[in-house]
């Protein structure tokens, strides 16, 4: 089954556990309770409002679930978030392995990861009608490791053409931007959990190596994955949302279970992103060769309702 993303953005909320669900009651008046979801339904819960408070039973029973709780900031991006110790009963194992892993095929691993989120990104404006080859392109000449740089080349071409030449991707700034920063909070919350069940260490990554970030594994492998959330932006744009609104945040959310084209079918990202983490643990312990990548081109359901528009 797949679980749930819940967020929290009313102010003013309690959160509690009983009897294997999450509680959510009114803080004021009468303390009315207002919702219950059960724990073993729920993927990650996703605090963004203020004035929320939350027992600590309540979290250790999410940790148990693998199911992380992000606490989101102002501009609707994750400032911290909470996951297990322990997420597979390999972990020790796997974190070796992750550790020894040689620099050659660390270096491949991150070119896959490049390819795959250029194509992605090529899929994107191809639906929203843009020129694809600035993107196209750049993919056959990504080498091992992108020492020339690619990923980055091709992101400063992919934001004008998808969202016009005055847009400028901004983590501080509303508008578009915090809409962004709302759907990758979401996608990073969905990688993590991935990664931490899959028995792998979310800051040990691939390419990514902030030594204030603790989630470099999460941002590497969230970057295939992220074109998917830019064009539900450009196709929310489209239809006159330009802010956050509750709305804007549930088609945001909703974007996780579209189902992508992967080699064993049609996935759900939610569930790319564990096939993706999972298979990546594989490579390291000497179990498979390739990543688990989505093949490139939109999630069906987007695509459906673009043509539908």
């Amino acid at each position: 089954m797949i679980g749930r993303i819940v967020e929290i953005a009313d102010d003013r909320r309690h959160l509690f556990l009983s009897r294997g669900f999450m509680v959510v009651q009114d803080t004021e008046g009468e303390r009315k309770e207002l919702g219950q979801v059960p724990l073993d339904d729920i993927a990650a819960v996703i605090a963004n409002a203020h004035g929320l408070s939350y027992t600590n039973n309540l979290l250790i029973a999410l940790a148990e679930r693998c199911a992380p709780f992000v606490l989101c900031s102002a501009n609707h991006n994750a400032a911290g978030m909470l996951l297990p110790i322990e997420g597979n009963y390999q972990q020790a194992k796997r974190f070796d392995a992750q550790i020894a892993a040689s620099q050659p095929t660390i270096k491949r691993l991150w070119a896959d990861i490049v390819k795959s989120k250029l194509q992605q990104q090529a899929a994107a404006l191809e639906a929203a009608n843009a020129p694809t080859i600035p993107l196209t392109s750049l993919v056959r000449k990504v080498r091992s490791g992108d020492p020339d740089n690619f990923e980055a080349q091709g992101a400063r071409r992919y934001w004008t053409l998808l969202f016009g030449d005055s847009f400028r991707r901004d983590q501080q700034a509303g508008g578009l931007n915090a809409m962004l920063n709302y759907g990758y909070t979401v996608l990073r919350a969905t990688t993590a959990r991935a990664i931490v069940a899959a028995g792998l260490h979310p800051t040990l990554g691939l390419h990514h190596s902030n030594e204030g970030n603790a989630m470099r594994l999460v941002d590497d492998l969230m970057e295939p994955f992220r074109p998917m959330v830019d064009l539900k932006v450009w196709q929310l744009q489209k239809q006159g949302e330009n802010m956050i609104t509750p709305e804007t945040k549930r088609a945001l959310v909703r974007t996780m279970y579209d189902d992508m084209q992967t080699s064993a079918g049609v996935t759900p990202i939610i569930v790319c992103t564990q096939k993706l983490a999972t298979s990546l643990a594989q490579i390291f312990i000497g179990e498979k060769e390739k990543l688990d990548l989505p093949l490139p081109g939109l999630p069906l359901n987007l695509a459906a309702s673009l043509l539908d528009e």
